[in-house]
């Protein structure tokens, strides 16, 4: 069977003819890591042809992308008019985190049960690497390191299910996560957190694991809105202007 090659940003996508749903998703994870990352700004009209372009695929892979984000809530399309960012708000945030609370601390105690030696092992590694980066203020290691955390985590409970809603709701969060472990001292805090859960899952006291994690949430969040949560992220409510710019008479 006759293959086809097409190619998105660095990488060559060999794909099969009747492959196209794969070319799809790897569209739809580009885009879609880009607008949680702020690349496209909230309001911002997307462009087919020039997404396309930009990744060297055609429009079609790129319309059905675009199919995908509106379920997901981060672009709406408008007929006639075209496809807008709207990302998600400072009230999404919020009900990230809250749902995130009673999710991480279910992942904790589950992880306690099933984590193995190496996975403990790399828990222990990157908390110790954590505070050496957290003393030297270096903001991208700790991002890295952070994110990877919570990672061995969810690799660790044993359930796919809950593994990819925690991946899910920990990407939408990246944008404004990396921006406030920087504020007033919460990387060095957040290790610190990170490292008592970590003991408790090593002491195989699941219920205190559940306990750090939920309160670990509970506690990034607020410094989020002490640290610039709604200069980020728009308030609920605010409107698209091509949904505006569509209602004018």
């Amino acid at each position: 069977m006759m293959g086809s090659v097409e190619k998105m940003g660095n990488y060559n996508l060999k794909q099969e003819v009747t492959d196209k749903y794969s070319l799809r998703g790897r569209v739809f994870s580009k885009l879609r890591a880009d607008i949680l990352s702020g690349k496209y700004k909230d309001h911002e009209e997307l462009k087919e042809v020039a997404i396309g372009e930009e990744l060297g695929v055609s429009r079609t892979p790129v319309r059905e992308a675009f199919r995908q984000l509106e379920l997901e809530g981060l672009i709406q399309i408008i007929p006639n008019k075209g496809a807008y960012v709207t990302g998600i708000t400072a009230k999404d945030v919020q009900d990230i985190y809250m749902i995130r609370s009673l999710l991480e601390g279910l992942c904790a105690r589950w992880a306690t049960e099933h984590i193995t030696e190496m996975q403990l092992e790399e828990l222990e590694e990157n908390v110790y690497l954590a505070d050496f980066h957290a003393s030297k203020g270096h903001l991208d290691q700790m991002a890295d390191l952070d994110n990877r955390f919570h990672h061995i985590l969810y690799e660790a409970c044993n359930s796919r299910q809950l593994e990819r809603l925690l991946v899910d709701f920990h990407e939408y969060v990246l944008r404004v996560r990396k921006k406030t472990l920087s504020n007033g001292g919460r990387g060095k805090r957040s290790n610190d957190e990170h490292r008592q859960i970590m003991e408790a899952i090593k002491a195989k006291d699941g219920r205190r694991a559940e306990e750090l994690a939920h309160e670990h949430m509970i506690n990034a969040y607020d410094n989020m809105v002490k640290n610039g949560l709604y200069h980020i992220y728009p308030a609920e409510g605010e409107e698209n202007p091509g949904t505006e710019e569509k209602d004018k008479p």
